[in-house]
């Protein structure tokens, strides 16, 4: 079984580290036992911080509020006449219940104002000691407190630092219980991907509150064992600079690892120490050797050493195909996922709208349309992750409209997602293994890595055809492995529906045949499974029934043959066609040589390569359309193009200079301008402010005259100069958008999809003006998913279909040219032709 060694291993180290700390304070007195306790109260703490922040991922630079806490719990209660022994334990509790009513605004806020809460916390209790005097003393502190008695023996100091480093010793054991266990997976896969960890059934609020709950009443056990200790508390005994210290501790030890307290604990205690013999000059020396220690070795000093250490070689023996199967078959007869009358708006922007479904188990049911259509929308959904405006989501009797993405997971419903959210710091198996429980963290202190377990993870992996090694972080894994293991991930839950986003994007096609088979096989088992893919040939070939939507609005429902060929359809991917006023009104006259071009450009993300061969020019004054499917590899070329995106290889040329090492903004100062898909505008700028940016590089040549003139083509803008950009529309905003471009004088304009979210209305008037800049003689290089209508503004059109140009030529010949509804729509490969140039 993974592991069992070196946990044994591990296990009898601490032991060792116990019994030696219990021996160098047994041989030492004075000043030096008293800071081996330090070191051992400084770990206590620092174990359930590695909890908080290591495990789980917050931010906490409140804990000495709650050693306070501890130390104030255990004075005041001693002085009361309670044993200490009733006293320490009470105190922790008292601690833990602050920290778990902490967690209830904290764990809702994340970054800086996560720690904000926490800072405040600390100064909350810092200045409650010193107002509260009849309790606290106030400034003057509480002394005389009585030493810790058993059995008639009174204890000393050596025997209290004793019992600080038992504790410790034990705490760090606990520590390494608990993240070999389902909370501490929980926490770690809520730290790296709460969403994915809430789809897998898990509560994030109860998950962060239990370690915020934990975190707390270790600081509040080290606080009650530093009163004694010390014989004195004060408020002066908590300063807030400790908080940064503790954290520092961790990092410098190693988060996340189960020696990291420890060492950090021994660097922040003892450094000082060594180095007191400086005065002044001591805490500006440890300063700089912390910040040193964190940038050599960011995983702490526990976490980089442990990265040198040989991981233990084993062999997993996985379930075979039809084993997973029986654990994979969906038992009895369930009924279908019932989607009733489905809706949602944005801000007043009608998302979805009545999407109407029944997701039967053991079929293959695709969701499709152009980008923006609304198909993520209702995974999210069914998923529990949005809550509909209207419209009901029935599983038998139960209505799962509004439950959260936890409740979703729990009755059956598991996902994946476009771009894959793996628990990226765990393995591979793990990954697979925290699917398992389906979101009951069960026993804290039982192995969640059972041999059962690894050996079902295995299968299920192997079952979805990853051949890769089950230990390999998933962070390291490439592009396809990912996918791969995300879905075997999701079957680890045993669910009845399993909603995939997108799963093919990225991959190669013989990547997406064995996907396709994977599919096959899961529906076979009796499973739903619920496709949105813009790969249209792998939907039509698996599909057994398809709903179409556009505008967040169903438009065809049937099997792939009745979809394939339905003229809604058609128009939604492909637009309902152009008008004669965007026709040129003198035919184009220009040079055979390119302003810009591209050859042989191949262009990817990880292992598999987007763009494939690639070769394209523009000519002087000529607007040219890049169309294809959605996943075709546009936006990429347009990334690439413009230095975005780094080429894997092939040539720019740019004005006959080869360009593909510049960065961005050197080829916006040769005239190669990107405005980019969503706009991207700068919401709390003006609009006149946006648009000046522009000509951010020639700001000494800008002149208002420049601007009025490109006003005049957009006169929307002119009564809204001194509006915020974000008030604006969708369509205003793109209109901005785009005389941000043109402010930078570009040689060639590149824009990417600038119909998208937009109106019917707001589309003809945008296209509109896109034949008045392509008359103004402005080289334009054009992607949009309205084919139609960029065919009807075009001179020339290439179509990309899995990232190679399979076909090309003048945009009025292509406008009628059935090989572009089959690029879009599948039903065979667009023939791999091309015409001539003209």
């Amino acid at each position: 079984m993974r592991f069992t060694n070196q946990r044994a291993y591990l296990d009898v180290f601490l032991l060792v580290l116990t019994v030696a700390g219990c021996g160098a304070a047994l041989v030492s007195g004075g000043y030096t036992q008293f800071v081996i306790g330090l070191v051992a109260l400084t770990t206590i703490l620092g174990v359930g911080l590695n909890v908080l922040y290591g495990l789980t991922g917050l931010v906490s630079l409140g804990q000495v509020g709650f050693f306070a806490i501890g130390a104030y719990g255990v004075g005041i209660l001693t002085l009361w006449g309670l044993s200490f022994w009733l006293a320490l334990p009470v105190a922790a509790l008292i601690a833990g219940a602050a920290g778990v009513l902490l967690a209830i605004p904290a764990v809702r806020m994340a970054g800086p104002f996560l720690a904000m809460v926490t800072i405040a916390f600390a100064f909350i209790v810092e200045h409650g000691a010193v107002e509260w005097r009849s309790l606290t003393g106030g400034q003057n502190g509480l002394m005389g407190f009585p030493m810790p008695e058993l059995a008639g023996f009174v204890f000393s100091e050596r025997e209290l630092v004793l019992l600080a480093i038992v504790l410790a010793g034990l705490s760090l054991y606990l520590f390494r219980r608990l993240a070999d266990s389902g909370w501490g997976m929980a926490m770690t896969g809520i730290r790296d991907a709460e969403l994915a960890a809430s789809s897998l059934g898990y509560r994030p609020f109860v998950v962060k509150a239990a370690a915020f709950a934990i975190a707390a009443a270790m600081a509040g056990l080290a606080g009650g064992l530093f009163t004694p200790l010390m014989m004195f508390i004060a408020p002066s005994n908590f300063p807030f600079s400790q908080s940064i210290l503790f954290l520092f501790a961790i990092l410098i030890g190693g988060a996340g690892t189960v020696l990291g307290p420890l060492a950090g604990a021994l660097v922040t205690v003892l450094l000082p120490e060594f180095l007191s013999g400086l005065a002044e000059y001591r805490l500006l020396v440890f300063g700089g050797l912390l910040v040193g220690v964190l940038l050599i070795a960011p995983r702490g000093l526990v976490g980089t050493l442990a990265a040198f250490l040989p991981g233990a070689a084993r062999k997993t023996s996985a379930l075979s195909e039809d084993e997973i199967g029986t654990f994979l078959k969906v038992d009895g007869s369930p009924g279908p996922l019932e989607i009733r009358n489905l809706g949602i708006s944005f801000g007043g922007v009608r998302a979805v709208d009545g999407v109407h479904l029944d997701i039967r188990p053991g079929e293959v049911t695709s969701l499709i349309g152009p980008n923006g259509a609304g198909k993520t929308t209702v995974l999210n959904m069914v998923s529990g992750f949005y809550r509909p405006s209207e419209g009901d989501i029935l599983l038998g009797e139960r209505n799962l409209a509004g439950a959260p993405a936890h409740a979703v997971a729990r009755n059956g419903i598991a996902r994946t997602y476009q771009t894959t959210k793996l628990f990226e710091n765990l393995s591979v198996e793990e990954n697979v293994v925290s699917g398992l429980p389906r979101g009951a963290p069960g026993n804290p202190w039982s192995d969640i890595r059972s041999k059962e377990n690894l050996a079902l993870a295995a299968g299920l992996l192997r079952f979805c055809g990853y051949r890769g090694a089950l230990e390999k972080r998933a962070g390291d894994l490439p592009h396809v492995d990912r996918r791969l293991v995300e879905i075997a991930r999701a079957l680890a839950t045993k669910p009845v529906f399993l909603l995939l986003d997108e799963p093919a994007a990225g991959l190669m096609r013989a990547d997406k045949e064995a996907l396709a088979g994977l599919l096959r096989r899961i529906a076979d088992l009796g499973i739903a499974v619920v496709l949105v893919e813009h790969d249209m040939s792998l939907v039509m070939g698996i599909s057994d029934r398809i709903q179409a939507v556009d505008a967040g609005k169903p438009i065809a429902y049937g099997n792939p043959e009745e979809i394939r060929t339905n003229a809604a359809v058609i128009a939604a991917y492909l637009g309902e066609g152009g008008t004669a006023s965007f026709k040129r009104e003198q035919p184009l006259t220009t040079e055979e040589t390119p302003v810009v071009s591209t050859l042989g450009l191949t262009a990817g993300y990880g292992a598999a390569p987007v763009l494939k061969d690639v070769s394209l020019k523009v000519r002087q004054g000529e607007m040219v359309a890049l169309l294809g499917a959605n996943g075709a590899g546009k936006s990429t070329f347009l990334s690439a193009l413009s230095g975005l995106h780094r080429p894997v290889s092939g040539t720019i040329i740019l004005n006959d200079e080869q360009v593909q090492t510049l960065q961005p903004h050197e080829l916006v100062g040769r005239g190669l301008v990107l405005v980019p898909e969503g706009r991207q505008v700068f919401p709390e700028l003006t609009v006149l402010e946006n648009i000046e940016l522009g000509a951010y590089n020639r700001r000494s040549e800008m002149s208002r005259s420049e601007i009025a003139a490109h006003l005049d083509r957009f006169p929307r803008l002119k009564d809204r100069l001194t509006s915020r950009a974000g008030l604006l529309s969708g369509g205003e905003q793109q209109m901005m958008a785009i005389a941000r471009g043109l402010m930078a004088r570009p040689k060639v304009l590149l824009l990417d999809e600038p119909s998208l979210g937009l109106a019917p209305a707001m589309i003809d008037e945008l296209y509109a003006i896109l034949g008045e800049l392509r008359d103004a003689d402005i080289t334009i290089l054009l992607v949009d998913q309205v084919a139609t209508m960029a065919l009807a503004v075009a001179d020339y059109a290439y179509v990309l279909e899995q990232g190679r140009i399979v076909f090309e030529g003048k945009a009025a010949d292509l406008a009628s040219d059935p090989r572009l509804t089959t690029a879009y729509l599948g039903g065979g490969e667009a023939a791999a032709t091309s015409e001539a140039r003209a």
